[in-house]
């Protein structure tokens, strides 16, 4: 969890994804997924990425280099 990050691309892309109005989206995405996926049947790998199934959204990030990716609503 404390090496996730992302790219000045994908927090544009994660505000405008989840119409976030906050600067910091990793610390957002850290405490989502601390908060929304304690259950560890919410978390799945395929292929290079992991998808965290939070209650109206999926965070995607990056297995090897720990990058947030992107997120949807769903």
């Amino acid at each position: 969890m404390d090496d996730l990050h992302t790219t000045q691309l994908g927090a544009e892309r994660l505000r405008r994804n989840l119409s976030l109005e906050i600067h910091d989206v990793v610390a957002w995405c850290k405490n989502a997924i601390r908060t929304h996926s304690v259950d560890e049947s919410r978390v799945n790998r395929r292929g290079k990425n992991w998808y965290v199934d939070c209650e109206s959204f999926v965070i995607t990030i990056n297995a090897h280099s720990h990058t947030i990716i992107t997120a949807h609503k769903k």
